[in-house]
C-alpha cells in the first residue's frame, strides 16, 4: 500500500504537491492566523467601545463634592439601566469600592487596571484576566477628573468575555472549515488537472520507449487536440512517422551501399583471380583484368569519399578552402571526365558556354565534386540515345550552371526529397543516395543555391547558382591564386 502511494505521488504530481499545495496551505494558514487575530481584536475592541458607551453617564460624578460623592454614586448605580449587561464599580479617592451595580460585596479583588489608570496620562487603563472563579473578564478603570472640588474617585466596569470568546471561536472555526474546504477543493481540482496531464504524458513516455526500441508504428490516441498536450501527441505521432520513414530510408541506404560495395568487390576479386591464372598465358586478358580492377577501385574510392564527406557534413567538419577561381575550366574538366562514358552509352553530351565567366570565390575541388555528381546522375538516369546539356551563363550578378538530361525524370512527389540524405527516387540505378545531399551542402557553403526541376518520363534539370565575386573582395593575392 505504501509503495503504491509513493508511486502515485512521484514525478509531476509530487512536484505539484510540494510546490503548489505547500504554497496554498501556507497561504491559507497565514490568512487564518491573521484573520483570527483580527477577529479577536475586533470583537474585544467592540466590547470595550460598547462598555464605554454604557458607562459614559458616570463621568458626571467628577463634578460632585466629596461629601455628596457616596450618595450620588448610589443614585447613579440605582438608575443604571444596563446592570444585566455590564457590572459597574464606583471607587472612592482612597481606592475602596463604594458600590457595585450587581449589589454584591466584591471584597478585595485584583484591580491592576485601577493601579495602571492612576499612573496613566490618559487616566484610563484596561485589563484582561481571569477571576478566582475561572471566568475570563475585561475590566477598565477611568479615574475621574478633579474639577476643583476635591473629587478624584474612579469608575470601573467589568464584562465577561465568555460570550465574546464563544463568538470568536465560532468565527475562527468557520474560517478554518472554509480554509480546509478551499484546500480540499484546490487539491481535488489540481489532482484532476494533473491527472489529465500525467496520463497522456505517461502514454507519450510509453510510445517513446517503444520508438527507442525500434517500434515506429506506435501511435498516440489524442482525445483533445486543441491544447498543448494534443499538440505534443501530434508532434510525437509525426516524429514516429518521420522516424519510421527515416528507418526505411536508412535500411534502403544500407542495402544500396552494400550492393555498391559488393559489386566492385566482386568484380575486383573475379578479375583478380582471372588475371592471376592468365599470367604468362594471355597478356591481353591480364591487361583487361587490371583495367577493370583499377576502374572498380576508383569507383570504390569515390563511394568511400562520398561517405566520408557525408560524415564531415553531419559533424560540421566539411572543409571548404575558398579562393578566387574561374568556374568554367572547373566545369569543363568535370564534363570531359564523362565524355567517354556518355559515348559508350550512346548519350549525346553538349557543353555550352557563351564566354569565360567572371571569377567567383570558391573551392575548385569541392565545386568539381558537385559538378561530377550532377553530371554522373544525368548520365546514369538517361537511356541510351538520350542527351545531356551542360550550360553556363551569367545572370543578375550570378553564374548559373545548368545540367539537363532527357532521362527517366523524378516523380512529382519525390522532387522535394531528392536533396535529402539517403533518399533515392529510383532504386534500380546504382548510387548511395547521399551525393546530392553533399553537393547541396557544398553549394550552400559557397553562398549559392541548388535547384532540381524534373518531369517523370521527360527529364531532369539541375541548376547551380553561385554569386560572382565582389570586385572589392579581389586582392592582389586572390588574383594571383586565380591565375
Amino acid at each position: 500500500m505504501l509503495s503504491n502511494f509513493k508511486w502515485k505521488v512521484k514525478g509531476v504530481t509530487r512536484r505539484w504537491i510540494v510546490n503548489v499545495m505547500s504554497v496554498v496551505v501556507a497561504s491559507i494558514v497565514i490568512v487564518e492566523i491573521v484573520l483570527g487575530i483580527f477577529v479577536q481584536t475586533y470583537y474585544k475592541e467592540t466590547a470595550r467601545s460598547r462598555a464605554n458607551e454604557l458607562c459614559q453617564g458616570f463621568s458626571l460624578l467628577a463634578t460632585v463634592s466629596p461629601s455628596e460623592f457616596p450618595a450620588k454614586a448610589h443614585q447613579y448605580i440605582e438608575n443604571f439601566e444596563h446592570k444585566d449587561k455590564i457590572e459597574v464599580q464606583i471607587i472612592d479617592s482612597k481606592g475602596k469600592i463604594l458600590i457595585t451595580s450587581n449589589g454584591f460585596d466584591p471584597g478585595t479583588p485584583k484591580m491592576p487596571d485601577y493601579e495602571n489608570a492612576k499612573l496613566s496620562d490618559s487616566s484610563t487603563a484596561s485589563w484582561v484576566g481571569t477571576t478566582e472563579q475561572g471566568e475570563q473578564i475585561m475590566a477598565q478603570t477611568t479615574v475621574l477628573g478633579d474639577y476643583g472640588d476635591g473629587s478624584n474617585g474612579a469608575i470601573r466596569w467589568l464584562i465577561s468575555l465568555d460570550s465574546v470568546n464563544e463568538h470568536i471561536v465560532w468565527i475562527i472555526a468557520l474560517c478554518i472549515i472554509i480554509g480546509i474546504g478551499i484546500i480540499l477543493l484546490t487539491a481535488l481540482t489540481g489532482l484532476y488537472f494533473i491527472k489529465s496531464i500525467v496520463r497522456p504524458v505517461r502514454e507519450v513516455s510509453g510510445v517513446a520507449r517503444k520508438m527507442a526500441m525500434g517500434d515506429f508504428k506506435s501511435r498516440l490516441e489524442v482525445e483533445k487536440k486543441d491544447d498543448e498536450i494534443g499538440e505534443l501527441c501530434d508532434a510525437i505521432n509525426y516524429m514516429a512517422s518521420e522516424l519510421g520513414q527515416a528507418e526505411n530510408v536508412k535500411n534502403s541506404f544500407i542495402s544500396s551501399v552494400s550492393h555498391e560495395l559488393r559489386t566492385p568487390l566482386t568484380a575486383i576479386r573475379g578479375w583478380g583471380e582471372t588475371a592471376k591464372m592468365s599470367l604468362g598465358f594471355d597478356d591481353e586478358l591480364v591487361s583487361k583484368g587490371i583495367d577493370v580492377i583499377l576502374s572498380e577501385a576508383d569507383r570504390l574510392s569515390g563511394l568511400v569519399e562520398d561517405l566520408l564527406d557525408f560524415s564531415r557534413m553531419q559533424s560540421g567538419r566539411l572543409s571548404i578552402k575558398m579562393r578566387l577561381i574561374n568556374i568554367v575550366p572547373c566545369l569543363r574538366e568535370a564534363a570531359d571526365m564523362y565524355r567517354e562514358v556518355a559515348k559508350q552509352h550512346n548519350i549525346k553530351m553538349d557543353f555550352v558556354c557563351a564566354k569565360e565567366s567572371d571569377n567567383i570565390m570558391g573551392d575548385p575541388d569541392r565545386l568539381k565534386q558537385v559538378f561530377i555528381n550532377i553530371i554522373d546522375n544525368a548520365i546514369k538516369y538517361s537511356n541510351d540515345g538520350g542527351s545531356v546539356l551542360i550550360d553556363c551563363h551569367e545572370e543578375e550578378h550570378c553564374v548559373h550552371i545548368r545540367v539537363s538530361d532527357t532521362g527517366v525524370g523524378i516523380p512529382e512527389q519525390d522532387i522535394d526529397k531528392v536533396k535529402e540524405k539517403f533518399f533515392k527516387s529510383n532504386t534500380t540505378v546504382r548510387g548511395s543516395g547521399i551525393g546530392l545531399a553533399v553537393a547541396d551542402e557544398i553549394i550552400k557553403q559557397h553562398n549559392g543555391l541548388l535547384f532540381v526541376e524534373s518531369k517523370e518520363g521527360v527529364g531532369t534539370t539541375v541548376t547551380v547558382v553561385l554569386p560572382i565575386a565582389d570586385p572589392a573582395e579581389i586582392t592582389e593575392e586572390t588574383t594571383n591564386l586565380a591565375e
